[in-house]
């Protein structure tokens, strides 16, 4: 109710205000010569009515130049009861003034019942609206409309009936028998029409009532509702509602990888199982964002043990503690090992893998923020090449059976440090691949992934609740994205594939300018971007400037002559490589540079081995597309 009497124009709130003030301060006038004189002995003359004038006119204008009229009614308070009742005294003075000045016949008791009946129905009448107002007489639960008016549509109405914080206003729905009828006592709109919708109701949520809801319609949802700055939000699946874990008024947002719109592929079976099924499986970096993902699917697979390694304690104890309660839930009775050690520790590694009889490695410890390892060249060579080097001899020595390495998109001719160690880690593993020995090296490169640690996604979604500003560091950037449970499920299967020193290539799906991810999620959370064509916006964007060594684009592929694998979203890229003798040399040369502390020629080192790195704040030119994974991306 409230909601719907703020939708009023202020023009029309003002009119009803003058005409229901008109009409007590006429009964209020009239009522006191009754009540002083009684209706048999009242003779109102036009000297009478040329006071009614004067006394009514007045205090209107008295009101509207002390702003009375600009005072919300339902916050009506104690200093607006008594801004009123003085402007009534003085109405009140001026209606016994009218006796000299209108020659009107005003007994002197008949402007005091005329301030009381006043002051009753006018100060006492907004007092009685605000009263109402905060003991919640008026329904005040926020406006939502329903997507969907199928029976999980209808549910979603009843269940919101019973409590107080969503009033359901209408139904939303694409098909065109429905439209236009009424259900539960709601009209069904086409999704075509949310403006006239905004138009009637003002802001208000839409909730997703569809169960199930595929990607790609998800996607066509979101196209239709983003524009008009709604928040978006989805219902529980029917199987979670029915078994008991979740109500169906418990709503959540719609996550990016939603937005984004990609569905999911099937995993090959016999793909993921080959390197984890009855196998000891380790995951070096176990407490980071792919990590954490690769145990949980590794978990479903029914490794023989599973070994988590990371440098964090804080983080292998996070992953190790989910895991443990995990298994406890399913009956699973695998053991996980969680360690603490770092990969650089090349006798340490010796040690587990040797202790354990580890048959897969999966290789996702590495520094990855460009920022950071770009102002940390020493510490990011150690761990992300040397690192790599050192478990990799542990492997071979200790018989590995697959080692797989999860490289970047950052690798192909990188402009900054960090690609530039994960494409020397690259070399370094099809180096040993060259070598005599029972160990399956296997690479597996992708672009960024929703979620992790440096993704935008959950820095946009900080910034957006904190109301603003959203950094980017430049209007053309763009990105490829991939959830992670994807990445995940995908380097499982590329790392099956491989016979040795193999760049296996995740397809990650068409480019996203993050511009338009900022504006996107904005909308969906129910707010607008201030830019020159939305002055009056909620959420104002800054651009930062490109960091040293980031790109506008990225690309997964150094050349052009990718193939096509058994699984439609990995592709292998026959890219060149060195000899072993090769990379051990830049690896000696890296080491004594590391132990003179020479970051400068350790950066000349990186620029002079077969990387293609040339760092350059500024080399963002993109190149021509010559497939979709090599298309502009970031």
């Amino acid at each position: 109710m409230v909601r719907r009497i703020d939708l009023i124009p202020s023009s029309i709130k003002l009119m009803l205000a003058l005409a229901y003030d008109l009409l007590a301060l006429s009964i209020a006038f009239y009522l006191a010569y009754i009540i002083r004189l009684g209706v048999d002995s009242i003779e109102i003359s036009w000297h009478e009515n040329l006071a009614f004038i004067a006394v009514i006119s007045s205090t209107l204008a008295l009101f509207y130049a002390f702003d009375v009229y600009n005072s919300v009614v339902r916050f009506f308070n104690a200093k607006a009861f008594l801004k009123i009742q003085l402007l009534l005294i003085v109405a009140s003075i001026i209606f016994y003034l009218t006796s000299f000045f209108a020659d009107a016949f005003v007994p002197r008791s008949v402007p005091i019942v005329f301030l009381v009946l006043a002051s009753i129905q006018i100060a006492g009448a907004r007092a009685i609206v605000s009263l109402i107002s905060k003991k919640h007489w008026f329904d005040e639960r926020e406006g939502v409309v329903i997507y969907g008016a199928s029976s999980a549509g209808r549910q979603l109405v009843h269940a919101l009936s019973q409590g107080n914080k969503y009033q359901p206003l209408a139904f939303l729905d694409e098909k065109k028998r429905y439209v236009g009828r009424r259900v539960l006592g709601l009209k069904i709109y086409a999704p075509q029409h949310i403006a006239k919708l905004t138009k009637k109701h003002g802001q208000f949520k839409v909730l997703i009532a569809i169960p199930k809801v595929d990607p790609i319609r998800l996607k066509q949802i979101v196209s239709h509702i983003e524009p008009h700055a709604l928040e978006l939000l989805i219902v529980p699946g029917m199987s979670d509602i029915v078994s008991g874990k979740r109500t169906i008024d418990e709503l959540r947002e719609v996550s990016v990888d939603e937005l984004l719109g990609r569905k999911p592929v099937k995993p090959i079976p016999e793909l993921l199982s080959a390197n984890i099924s009855d196998k000891i499986v380790m995951v070096s970096g176990a407490g980071g964002s792919i990590g954490k993902e690769l145990c949980r699917q590794i978990v479903l697979n029914k490794p023989k043990e599973l070994i988590l390694l990371d440098v964090s304690e804080a983080l292998l104890y996070e992953i190790h503690q989910e895991l443990t309660e995990v298994l406890k839930e399913t009956n699973n009775p695998l053991h996980v090992e969680p360690l603490i050690g770092n990969v650089q520790n090349g006798m340490l590694m010796t040690h587990i893998l040797r202790k354990h009889n580890v048959q897969t490695i999966y290789h996702a410890a590495a520094y990855k923020h460009v920022p950071m390892v770009e102002n940390n060249v020493i510490a990011g060579v150690t761990n992300n090449v040397l690192g790599t080097y050192e478990i990799a001899q542990a492997a071979i020595y200790c018989e590995v059976e697959t080692f797989v390495l999860i490289s970047t998109d950052k690798a192909v001719r990188p402009t900054n440090v960090m690609g530039a160690t994960k494409r020397l880690a690259e070399l370094v593993l099809q180096g040993f691949a060259k070598k005599d020995h029972h160990t399956r090296f296997v690479m597996v490169r992708f672009g960024n992934v929703l979620g992790s640690s440096g993704s935008v996604v959950p820095l946009f979604r900080k910034q957006i609740k904190r109301g603003g500003p959203i950094t980017i560091t430049h209007p053309d950037i763009i990105r490829y994205f991939m959830t992670i449970p994807e990445a995940a499920q995908l380097v499982i299967q590329a790392g099956a594939m491989g016979t040795g020193g193999d760049v296996f290539v995740l397809d990650m799906g068409n480019p996203v300018k993050i511009i338009d991810l900022a504006y996107k999620m904005t909308h969906l959370m129910g707010l607008t971007i201030k830019d020159e064509k939305n002055p009056n916006g909620d959420i104002t964007i800054q651009f930062s400037g490109l960091r040293p060594g980031e790109k506008l684009y990225e690309e997964l592929l150094i050349d052009d002559n990718a193939k096509k694998t058994q699984h439609q979203r990995i592709l292998t890229a026959n890219e060149r490589s060195l000899h072993y003798s090769d990379v051990a040399k830049i690896i000696d040369e890296l080491k004594d540079a590391m132990r003179d502390e020479d970051e400068a020629k350790i950066r000349q080192l990186l620029i002079a081995a077969p990387l293609d790195y040339q760092p350059s704040e500024n080399n963002n030119a993109p190149k021509e597309p010559t497939n979709k994974l090599t298309s502009h991306v970031a």
